[in-house]
């Protein structure tokens, strides 16, 4: 069942970077920014982590942490992060446990093929897990720093 707004999350575990297991539940206490996309080191998927990268201390001022999340091996996730000074963490989500979760495992067509994979989706819970705000077929360009205007708009500490 696909989560939705203002409903907690469940939690899952997911292998890192590092192949350590994370839980959505070690982020409990604070907001969580959860980003799918399809690709390491492709361009849409490139510049979106460069701009996650480049607001990441003003996320970490509003008490958010940001989470990537596809369906990359841990190795590919590594060199993604090296390459591109990523100062967050990226889960994988290879038998796309939390991409079914959130809805986000969709057919997709291009060039006329279909095949399955990630819909660009971002995701914001609040300090106790619930879905406060989604963000669905996502562009790219300026999304980033709507999400963090978001955040310091509707968030009260």
């Amino acid at each position: 069942m696909q989560v939705e707004l203002g409903t907690k999350v469940n939690d899952f575990t997911l292998p890192n970077q590092n192949g350590e297991q994370v839980s959505l539940s070690d982020f409990q206490g604070k907001y969580v920014v959860l980003y799918f996309y399809p690709k390491d080191m492709t361009p849409g998927c490139t510049t979106e982590a460069c701009d996650f990268r480049d607001h990441h201390e003003s996320f970490k001022e509003l008490d958010a942490v940001i989470v990537g999340i596809s369906p990359d091996p841990e190795a590919r996730h590594q060199k993604f992060i090296d390459k591109h000074e990523l100062p967050f963490t990226l889960l994988s989500d290879e038998d796309h446990q939390a991409a079914d979760q959130f809805g986000v495992w969709k057919l997709k067509k291009n060039f006329g093929k279909e095949y399955y994979g990630i819909e660009r989706s971002t995701f914001i819970l609040d300090k106790e897990g619930k879905l406060i705000k989604e963000y669905r077929k996502v562009r790219v360009k300026d999304h980033v720093v709507d999400a963090l205007n978001y955040l310091k708009e509707n968030i009260a500490d």
